[in-house]
């Protein structure tokens, strides 16, 4: 290897990768290059409304809307009719 970088985890990440390092059985560092590679060589997202529609797109429909729960409860009752588009 040519080049080192050091950098800190949040505990509950540095742990996760040591749980997935143990099941692989490889380094964490290998586990780390991997992670990197995988990000750097996606392509740069633009910036814009067709981008964030990319982004959610797995996530459309994955959540159903209880209508009848709305029209129980004033206040989402009152997002839903300000907020709503037919």
């Amino acid at each position: 290897m040519e080049n080192q970088v050091t950098f800190r985890l949040p505990r509950e990440v540095a742990r996760v990768l040591a749980r997935r390092a143990r099941e692989r059985g490889v380094p964490k560092s290998q586990l780390v290059r991997e992670a990197l590679e995988t990000y750097l060589a996606a392509p740069v997202a633009e910036s814009g409304p067709m981008e964030t529609r990319q982004r959610i797109a797995p996530f459309i429909g994955a959540v159903t809307l209880d209508a009848g729960a709305i029209e129980r409860d004033a206040i989402a009752r009152q997002i839903r009719q300000h907020n709503w588009r037919p």
